[in-house]
């Protein structure tokens, strides 16, 4: 366990976290944004999802959030890199890795930020530790302990209403959030018809974590969850549900042999419904019903440190996961009755193993880590048959594959002076495609995209140089990146309806048929900037990024050569200036995200937005605060997906809140 004090806290104020071994060393070389629990509880917005966008250059791949957004469209990146539904930045919590097995998006309300002491946000592709998946960065994500008592409930816009309890001890902490809410009509006024109408949401989640010593300097760590998470999205026949139970175990010893061993699992249950809205918008038809997508993963990883002099560190360790899952729908449906059924899914495991050194040598710290992975992809199977007749209308069982992939990083600090440091990094990442991506096809609105189960994995090389500036009270950051993702997975636009396709069948006219595909790479050149002054009660920051994102592409995907990837801004601010005294606390956010793509024709654009955000919490008695927050303050209009129809998607309009909060130590 690690007790921090946060700065403008009360004494009485003490936030302990969960932590296993220290940071390693060689992190120094890569641009780290850190958010402590202050700037968790005190920000405009209590999703997660959008506080992590405070780290500049972070997206989710639509600009929804996750009360409003398809939870298959929550996967989250860093760089620039683009991508579909799956992260191509690896989420962990506590160690273990949060992505859904199935389609390695991220569950979102799952995680109440209350019970989260700090996330750490690592730019930068290669991580050695930590498994395959972090292409464009590591999100870590640490549980808190201890804290006391803390209790929430706001009302907000729309019939909102949210409410949460946190209770911590010295070695465990239990932590339940509950949310509902009649949601905003996702299509813009100008653009809806009569079918459109309000689209609600209603999640809560449970977690506990507790941490026992088993000798004098070695403890266990038991962590848990659960969640479920329903939404809708703004006509009949979309409502989804996701359900999930999450178990770690970890054994961390603190001796002159540092080290640490974890086992981990995850259960999934996802559904979801798809309509067909008519041209006018009067009226929506189901198309599809993923009636159950069970899937879960296994996994393990181990971590070993010797004893060195003071100077050196050396990492050992391995890892292994294995998912499995498979997505069970009704779909071709004929006056209003589905006339045939589908089961798509299979198994993927990976395996490796790793190593790290790291040495300071004088004002200089030089690191280098490498590792294996051996990956499987296995029975997999796209299954259909006639509802009526039960006869099998497809059968496709694909063949195992397997293969190596070597990776590593290597990096350099150099402390230069008067609060300057220099540092750059080069790496080597991967990522496997994800059993969503290989064996499932599916539709949205007239569009139908066909699975590809002979995907290749994505490999990433990069590298990277950065200046650091930290001294009284004032940090400054700056990094310029290049990142080649190669064998990049995309949806590849190959025909337009009316007409039948392989894979999906019928397109009707409007519609676009498309499939994924490697294709040859994703190029990104890019800048992040970021700016800290504190000054007294007053804390001031700015963050940008600035990227030039291409595709590279040939064969059939040769016409999205040169074009940006979908849903990828060129450029992102943010802003902050906040105040706090003791229990009073005030901030205000202000983001701008510039234009980008709906499609990877770039021929649907998504205008630029700027949204402004506050928050004000003053006490009412001792260990009571009321508090009001503003989300899109002045209710910018930030374009989330434009439809073949015309429709325009938005995310979050104004949405204002006004609660209390009470915390005893």
């Amino acid at each position: 366990m690690q007790a921090t004090l946060p700065s403008d806290s009360p004494s009485t104020e003490i936030v302990i976290t969960a932590r296993a071994l220290t940071e390693p060393a060689a992190e120094r070389s890569y641009g780290v944004v850190t958010l402590d629990w202050k700037r968790l509880e005190n920000s405009p917005s209590i999703q997660l999802d959008q506080v992590l966008k405070d780290a500049s250059g972070l997206q989710l791949f639509r600009r929804s959030d996750s009360r409003s957004g398809h939870p298959t469209s929550q996967g989250v990146t860093l760089r620039a890199l683009g991508g579909n539904a799956s992260s191509r930045a690896l989420l962990v919590l506590d160690g273990a890795p949060q992505a859904d097995p199935f389609g390695g998006w991220v569950n979102w309300p799952a995680y109440d930020s209350a019970s989260v002491a700090e996330v750490q946000v690592i730019r930068g592709g290669g991580s050695v530790g930590n498994g395959p998946g972090s292409l464009a960065g590591t999100i870590e994500m640490t549980s808190r302990i201890g804290g006391g008592i803390a209790a929430g409930f706001e009302a907000g816009s729309r019939e909102s209403l949210d409410a949460r309890v946190f209770v911590g001890g010295s070695n465990f902490a239990v932590s339940a959030h509950g949310a509902r809410g009649d949601g905003f009509t996702p299509i813009t006024e100008s653009t809806r018809g009569t079918a459109d109408r309000n689209a609600p949401y209603r999640l809560g989640s449970v977690r506990g974590f507790w941490v026992a010593p088993v000798s004098s300097d070695v403890d266990l760590q038991l962590g848990g969850l659960a969640f479920t998470d329903r939404r809708d999205r703004g006509v009949d026949f979309t409502g989804n549900r996701t359900d999930g139970a999450d178990v770690s175990v970890r054994l961390v010893g603190r001796g002159r042999w540092q080290w640490s061993a974890l086992a981990y699992g995850q259960l999934r249950e996802f559904r979801s419904s798809f309509a067909s809205v008519s041209a006018d918008r009067s009226t929506a038809s189901q198309v599809s019903n993923q009636y159950s997508v069970p899937s879960h993963a296994l996994g393990a990883s181990f971590e070993v440190r010797p004893p060195l002099p003071k100077r050196f560190e050396i990492r050992l360790g391995g890892d292994a996961r294995l998912t499995d899952g498979e997505s069970r729908e009704l779909f071709s449906y004929v006056a209003g009755e589905p006339s045939r059924r589908r089961r798509a899914g299979g198994q993927a495991m990976t395996s490796g193993l790793f190593g790290e050194v790291t040495a300071e040598l004088g004002p200089m710290t030089l690191s280098g880590g490498a590792r294996i992975d051996h990956w499987r992809i296995s029975n997999g199977e796209l299954v259909e048959h006639a509802i009526a007749t039960g006869a099998t209308l497809r059968n496709e069982q694909y063949p195992s594959r397997s293969g190596w992939r070597p990776t590593g990083r290597a990096g350099v600090v150099v402390e230069a002076g008067k609060g300057v440091s220099l540092r750059s990094a080069a790496y080597l990442g991967w990522r496997m495609p994800t059993l969503n991506e290989l064996f499932r096809p599916f539709r949205a609105g007239a569009d139908a995209t066909a699975a590809n189960a002979f995907l290749k994995p994505e490999k990433l090389s990069g590298a990277e140089i950065g200046v650091d500036y930290r001294r009284d009270g004032l940090t400054l950051s700056a990094t310029a990146f290049a990142n080649r993702l190669s064998d990049s997975i995309a949806n590849v636009t190959l025909g337009e309806g009316p007409g039948v396709f392989p894979g999906v069948g019928f397109v009707a006219a409007g519609g676009e048929f498309r499939q994924r595909q490697n294709i040859d790479a994703v190029q990104v050149k890019g800048v992040e900037a970021s700016a800290e002054l504190r000054r007294g009660p007053f804390t001031g920051s700015l963050g940008a990024s600035l990227s030039d994102a291409k595709v590279r592409a040939d064969g059939s995907a040769f016409p999205l050569d040169g074009l940006r990837p979908a849903q990828t801004p060129r450029f992102a601010l943010t802003g902050s200036l906040s105040w706090e005294r003791e229990r009073r606390a005030v901030s205000l956010v202000v983001r701008h995200v510039g234009n980008q793509f709906e499609d990877d024709l770039n021929s649907d654009r998504l205008k630029p937005a700027t949204t402004v955000d506050a928050f004000i919490a003053w006490p009412v008695t001792r260990g009571l605060r009321a508090v009001f927050r503003a989300e899109n303050l002045l209710d910018g209009l930030v374009i989330a997906g434009v439809g073949s129809d015309g429709s325009i998607e938005r995310a979050t309009p104004r949405t204002l809140w006004i609660g209390l909060r009470f915390d005893r130590p």
